[in-house]
């Protein structure tokens, strides 16, 4: 898995991702990109690939497309369009995509040349992250962990949600 992240200025959200998925044909990969602001880590997008390629190989998706295989898992949801808040948007708008399979490092370069510079992953906002994953102040309070770990918990209960 290959994570490449930036900033993107998207006049139309189709376009972008048919783009996205023209890289992806063109390297034998699925590429997947979120809004930067809702991805806590690096490893929150490692452990949404990797149930998604679990669910895949146990003939158990929820989805017919793998890149919607990631992003449900990595929103945390089984509905495709409560997922697909999580995903890029008009505008200017802070990416962080994953390429999985293929020529990742080819993908990943034809990516970043989409995407201005810039370290978007890891500058997740909070307040959107608590309200989108329904994270309470008092789950909070009641762990020793951090909003990112509620996050990953998310991530690695919805295989058991089904």
């Amino acid at each position: 898995m290959e994570v490449v992240d930036g900033i993107a200025t998207i006049e139309d959200v189709a376009e972008f991702v048919t783009e996205l998925d023209a890289i992806g044909e063109r390297y034998d990969a699925t590429v997947q990109a979120f809004d930067a602001r809702y991805v806590v880590d690096r490893a929150h997008l490692e452990r949404a690939v990797a149930l998604a390629e679990r669910a895949r190989e146990r003939d158990d998706a929820i989805a017919d497309d793998f890149g919607v295989e990631i992003l449900l898992y990595a929103a945390g949801r089984r509905q495709i369009n409560r997922a697909l808040a999580m995903g890029v948007s008009e505008g200017e708008c802070p990416v962080v995509a994953v390429v999985v399979g293929g020529d990742e490092a080819g993908a990943a370069e034809a990516l970043q040349a989409l995407l201005e510079s810039g370290e978007t992953l890891d500058e997740y906002d909070p307040e959107r992250v608590r309200s989108f994953f329904d994270v309470s102040d008092a789950e909070l309070a009641a762990t020793d962990g951090t909003l990112a770990d509620a996050v990953r918990e998310r991530v690695a209960l919805l295989p058991v949600e089904k």
